[in-house]
């Protein structure tokens, strides 16, 4: 490497290593009044200290320190999300390292923490509306929905840790704190960094958040705010260029596999690689801020002399909502910088119609930018005094979209020595909902009936009606639950002539019209979903580039199950099963079935010690997995490749010791062969030409503190 690009990565290194740094002394200066600190000096007026009147505490103090007190440390902590009308408490469990590992249980990537991912069990955009059409790479992105809204009687801070196999590394860090009872204010920082097993497939994603939630002294008026940004960028290459080079004793090193997409990138992988030479980032940035207003009826108890604590029963509620979003999505290839090969041209050709001159490489580029800007205007009435669980609202929100479409390339088979001029597009929409709630107060009903309606602008007629009803039981047989929805939706608008990502130049206009039937039953001891969604006018590609819509109706059933059970002693299994299937020939490639079994030693041990170690595998039947598009972002179906894959086998190491939790795991131990030698290289596939990698040691640790 040479020095310019060494200083420049010392920098960024630097750079992120002093943000962490910076946030743990901020907790520290934060809560360091709040601390007793032992052997404090004679007050300097002369005064008579309680040092002078108790000797014996006197005699102690001059030692310079203070028996710890646990209880002290004792926090009370809950939250919620926005719209919700119930709290959850943080949870201790350790038995499944999905719960905080970046990629969540039940989704594959294309090989590397912060590649594309998508889920095993099926399930479509159900919202109405526009919609970009990058959802790839969503489980890594922090929203305003997932902004959890704390109360927590002392400042709570929770640092996280992941270092794995190949130099991934994942940063974590949340703090939150009351700074007045009535005032909760938090910070998130996430770092993923992870250089990848094969060759041009390194990630680097950064996601920020602060979040506040206020309650006026009278809780007449509340207020929520929330300023986050996600940057995404992933290395695309297009997947491994022949299959049969993984059994290649030369290629042991996966390395050196040849790749479809910048395979003549320097070989190695570098902690917090951060330039993406080939490939996807995305920037979003939003600032979300709601206040409220009640009316209704004041009440108050008195707990002293000097302290008062105000009730309030609202019956109407004015509500305004403001959000501004600005999103943006590149797919890059800067052949000016690396040369463009013959492999690089045969690629583009083959998979989307375009040539490439060779000896006058340009930038290769996509982009796609949106500004919105959103007014949401809500009334809502309380019928029922004390029970804000029941309620009628009715609103209206103004959208305002515009946006730019920068590409290299208007059309395919056409090369062009210099950039397209941009071109900008601008809209609004009036969207009218409504909805109502109510959750009794015996806590044993609970009904829904929730609709959107885009009444005027580019998204007229869309809709979104949904209707829920839950009966709880009792503590042993939990609740079951009854849903429909109906989502009438434009299709997203990566597939509309107008988006730079639309190579073949044709709009979809017919409305997707999505249906979705729901059961569910939930309990401590298992849980069961059964699932019908039925599609009509289906959007996709049918290639790389190529956009569709299936004429047919499209239905999905789907039955998904899971178990805890004891075996014996500390033994215990967790089971989890998937069955969904298809009625006839249609875009929609899914596994038959899908099970993850949890074998785990668990318990509490020398008091503080809690343990849970085991085994877990997972398995899906052979079926025709979608293909990806990297220029797109997207996955589409295909059928000449099948996936047939050995069940994936991890062994994991997780404990908790009070408010410290480590997890260690060995994974993809399947992929062991004695083939040409002794290794970890018989390697599964998730998408045609992108297996998975070889055998990775993952560690990682979370720490809550108490300040």
């Amino acid at each position: 490497m040479r020095p310019l690009q060494e200083i420049i990565l010392k920098n960024k290194l630097t750079i992120r290593f002093g943000l962490i740094f910076f946030c743990i002394a901020l907790v520290t200066f934060s809560s360091e009044a709040q601390i007793k600190r032992p052997g404090q000096l004679r007050p300097v007026d002369g005064s008579r200290s309680d040092q002078n009147q108790n000797p014996e505490k006197r005699k102690s103090d001059t030692l310079g320190f203070e028996k710890r007190d646990d209880l002290a440390d004792s926090i009370t902590i809950s939250y919620r999300y926005l719209d919700s009308i119930t709290s959850s408490k943080l949870d201790s469990s350790i038995n499944d390292y999905g719960k905080v590992f970046t990629v969540p249980t039940g989704y594959e990537t294309l090989g590397n923490n912060g590649t594309a991912a998508f889920p095993i069990l099926f399930n479509p955009v159900l919202s109405s509306g526009w919609d970009a059409g990058f959802h790839a790479f969503d489980i890594y992105k922090y929203s305003v929905e997932n902004t959890r809204f704390y109360q927590t009687t002392r400042p709570y801070t929770l640092l996280g840790y992941l270092l794995a196999s190949e130099k991934e590394q994942v940063v974590g860090v949340l703090h939150t704190q009351n700074i007045k009872p009535n005032w909760n204010a938090g910070i998130n920082y996430r770092l993923i960094s992870a250089p990848g097993t094969f060759q041009t497939q390194n990630t680097n994603h950064n996601n920020y958040r602060f979040f506040s939630n206020y309650q006026g002294k009278r809780k007449r008026y509340a207020a929520y705010l929330v300023l986050l940004g996600n940057q995404i960028a992933s290395s695309e290459n297009g997947g491994i260029r022949d299959d049969n080079s993984l059994s290649d004793p030369t290629l042991k090193r996966r390395l050196a596999v040849p790749v479809n997409l910048s395979d003549n990138a320097e070989l190695g992988n570098q902690v917090y690689a951060t330039k993406i030479v080939t490939g996807n980032k995305q920037k979003e940035f939003t600032v979300f801020f709601r206040q409220s207003y009640d009316i209704g009826k004041k009440d108050s108890i008195i707990i002293n002399d000097s302290t008062t604590d105000y009730l309030f029963y609202p019956k109407l509620r004015f509500q305004h909502s403001i959000k501004y979003e600005s999103f943006s999505n590149t797919f890059r290839d800067p052949m000016t910088e690396r040369g463009v090969t013959s492999q690089d041209s045969l690629f583009y050709k083959n998979n989307y119609g375009v040539a490439l001159n060779t000896f006058r490489p340009i930038n290769f580029q996509l982009q796609d930018e949106w500004k919105i800007i959103s007014n949401d205007f809500v009334i809502k009435q309380f019928p029922q005094t004390k029970n804000l669980g029941q309620y009628i609202e009715a609103g209206a929100r103004l959208e305002n979209y515009t946006a730019k479409f920068n590409s290299y390339l208007n059309a395919p088979n056409l090369y062009q020595v210099f950039p397209a001029p941009p071109r900008y597009k601008s809209f609004v929409n009036v969207v009218l909902h409504g909805e109502y709630r109510n959750k009794t107060k015996n806590k044993k009903w609970d009904a829904l009936l929730k609709g959107d309606f885009y009444a005027a602008g580019e998204n007229l007629a869309d809709f979104n009606a949904q209707a829920m009803l839950t009966r709880f039981l009792n503590k042993k047989l939990g609740d079951i639950q009854v849903s429909f929805q109906n989502v009438n939706r434009t299709p997203s608008y990566i597939f509309n002539g107008n988006s730079s990502f639309d190579m073949d130049t044709t709009s979809l206009t017919k409305k997707e019209n999505l249906t979705v039937l729901t059961f569910q039953a939930n309990n401590p001891r298992f849980s069961l979903m059964v699932r019908n969604i039925s599609i009509a006018n289906y959007a996709y590609f049918k290639d790389f580039y190529h956009s569709e819509q299936y004429s047919g109706l499209i239905n999905l059933s789907q039955i998904t199950a899971s178990t805890a059970n004891k075996i014996v002693g500390h033994l215990n299994l967790y089971s989890d099963f998937t069955i969904q299937q298809t009625a006839g020939n249609t875009p929609v490639n899914v596994p038959l079935f899908y099970t993850r079994q949890r074998l785990a030693f668990e318990g509490n041990f020398y008091k503080n010690l809690n343990l849970s170690t085991g085994l877990d595998i997972s398995y899906n039947t052979p079926y025709k997995a979608n293909n990806y598009s990297p220029i797109m972002g997207s996955f589409f179906p295909q059928d000449s490749f099948t996936i047939r894959n050995l069940p994936r086998l991890n062994a994991f190491f997780n404990f908790r010791i009070k408010s410290f939790k480590g997890f260690i795991a060995a994974e993809n131990l399947n992929t062991v062969t004695f083939t040409n030698g002794f290794g970890f290289l018989n390697n599964n596939f998730v998408a045609p030409h992108y297996p998975t990698p070889g055998f990775l040691f993952r560690f990682g640790v979370q720490w809550g503190f108490v300040n």
